[in-house]
């Protein structure tokens, strides 16, 4: 081997070689992610992405970062094609297609980073100023950015690194992506000085700094870990039904579904009743609020065991110009009333509605389900006696934004109802459960999760999984949590830290593209 060829001065010689290692960069992202979940190769996975581009032009960059996304996100998230073929019923080169664009819209962020990042050096801006605040800049726009996808952003590698992860109750999950990013360039620079054939400094200044900041970060992750929670015992019981997806909505299959939910409903309670019994996302597969027959038997059961109950079911509403669909959750007391209800905000394109749909009228709705649905009006914490509760609706869990609003109305347990069903037996239900322990940490409240087919689990307040389900089996699962306070730098401040990246990262740009003087 020609070790020669390893060294910075040769880099735009060998475009080949490049993009080899943009392809390796984009490799690492994606195995960081769940369920492979290597969680240490996210602080290495843009080391060879950076020698790649080295002196490069821009424009070389930009190539080669957008080479690294497409490599990232098609290995974080090629479950897209299961739901395509599966459950929209269309062909493989479809889905394949419908893949494309979003692994190719995303693949543009890391692009941009690499070009942003290599005219920030022409003018003479460190690595280490541009690429984790543009990093981290970019990540958190992507989060707001065509109806949002903050899906697979960087720190949530790191869900299982209780000591790191402490500190989101300050940054959010942003604070990680941003550790992360400064760690790859300092290792960078590391190899740089290595590689070079000229002498070149070490950067033992930089590589101090890390250190530091690596060292208060898991020192205060410790200091929060053991701090005591002190809010009041909370029992729980959740369901885990399995129903599948191709039957959930045929009527004839309603009376089966109702009973396996009763069945496993009385199992879970069989010790005691719970002061939460919770079902999933759309567990009742019809309109609860006037289907009497099963209704009835749903609110005879919470009265049976003696307990509140979540339970997941569409509902409608009309505001007197038309009907409005409505993906909800209801709160039922243990004398069978139904105390109220919760309406998802925040809703899937073409799962829950199609976008522009008055431009694209040729496009369905991927998911089937009742019908087309509108977001819910407004955040309400639900009082259970015992506790107020904010109930998160699918991939609403995946958005700080919304967590944070509910734990500021009030709510001391989020309550996460989904149906993963639709994700296969892929990465992606491991990947969604990633990304709701940041928002426990977040906010200093412990997070129950109930998924049609997985995964079910309880998270407390410092982001612990004290309990998980297996993916499609029928199951329950019992469990206590303690109250949160809801009281965190960043339940008060929001994303005061990816707003801070923003800002410097729109200064570098503004440097990068002044023109040099003559």
């Amino acid at each position: 081997m020609d070790y020669h060829r390893l060294r910075m001065p040769d880099f735009d010689a060998i475009p080949r070689r490049d993009y080899l290692m943009a392809i390796l960069s984009g490799a690492l992202l994606a195995l960081s992610f769940p369920s492979a979940g290597i969680s240490i190769f996210a602080w290495v996975a843009f080391v060879p992405l950076l020698l790649a581009c080295g002196r490069k032009d821009p424009r070389k960059a930009f190539r080669l970062g957008f080479v690294a996304g497409l490599t990232a996100y098609a290995g974080i998230l090629y479950w897209i094609t299961i739901v395509v073929t599966t459950y929209g019923k269309l062909p493989w080169i479809v889905s394949l297609g419908v893949l494309s664009m979003l692994v190719s819209y995303l693949a543009l962020y890391p692009a941009l980073t690499a070009y942003l990042v290599r005219r920030g050096e022409e003018r003479g801006i460190s690595l280490l100023i541009s690429f984790p605040f543009i990093w981290v800049g970019l990540e958190y726009v992507r989060a707001f950015l065509v109806t949002g996808f903050p899906w697979a952003s960087l720190g949530y590698t790191q869900y299982r690194t209780l000591p790191l992860i402490q500190i989101a109750d300050v940054t959010g999950v942003y604070g990680l992506s941003f550790l992360i990013a400064l760690a790859n360039v300092v290792l960078y620079r590391i190899i740089r000085g290595f590689a070079a054939r000229e002498p070149a400094p070490y950067p033992v200044k930089s590589a101090v700094f890390l250190i530091a900041l690596l060292l208060a970060t898991v020192a205060y992750g410790f200091k929060r870990l053991h701090v005591p929670e002190n809010g009041a015992p909370f029992k729980v019981a959740l369901i885990q039904g399995n129903i599948d997806q191709n039957v959930k909505w045929d009527p004839s299959f309603q009376e089966e579904t109702v009973a396996i939910y009763e069945r496993l409903s009385r199992k879970a309670c069989a010790a005691g009743p719970a002061d939460l019994l919770v079902w999933p996302e759309s567990a009742a597969p019809f309109y609860f609020q006037d289907e009497a027959r099963y209704a009835s038997r749903i609110k005879d059961l919470t009265k049976e065991l003696n307990t509140c109950a979540v339970v997941g079911s569409p509902a409608y509403e009309n505001d007197g110009e038309r009907l409005k669909y409505l993906n909800s959750a209801f709160l039922l007391s243990p004398w069978g009333d139904v105390i109220g209800r919760s309406d998802k905000i925040h809703l899937v394109p073409f799962g829950e509605y199609v976008p522009m749909a008055k431009l694209l009228p040729f496009v369905n709705k991927l998911v089937a389900g009742i019908g087309d649905f509108s977001p819910g009006a407004q955040i309400a914490a639900l009082d259970t006696g015992k506790g107020r509760i904010g109930i998160l609706v699918c991939f609403e869990g995946i958005f700080p934004e919304l967590s944070r609003a509910y734990v500021q109305a009030g709510s001391r347990l989020l309550v996460n109802i989904t149906n993963d069903a639709w994700f296969g037996r892929s990465s992606a239900p491991y990947q969604h459960l990633s990304m709701t322990v940041f928002r426990a940490v977040e906010n200093r409240v412990p997070l129950v999760r109930a998924a049609n087919t997985g995964i079910t689990s309880i998270i407390d307040s410092k982001g612990h999984i004290r309990g998980m389900t297996p993916l499609f089996q029928e199951a329950v699962l019992n469990g206590e949590v303690r109250l949160g306070e809801g009281v965190t730098f960043y339940n008060r401040h929001g994303d005061i830290f990816a707003w801070g990246c923003l800002a410097v990262a729109a200064i570098v740009v503004v440097i990068a593209f002044r023109r040099k003087k003559l």
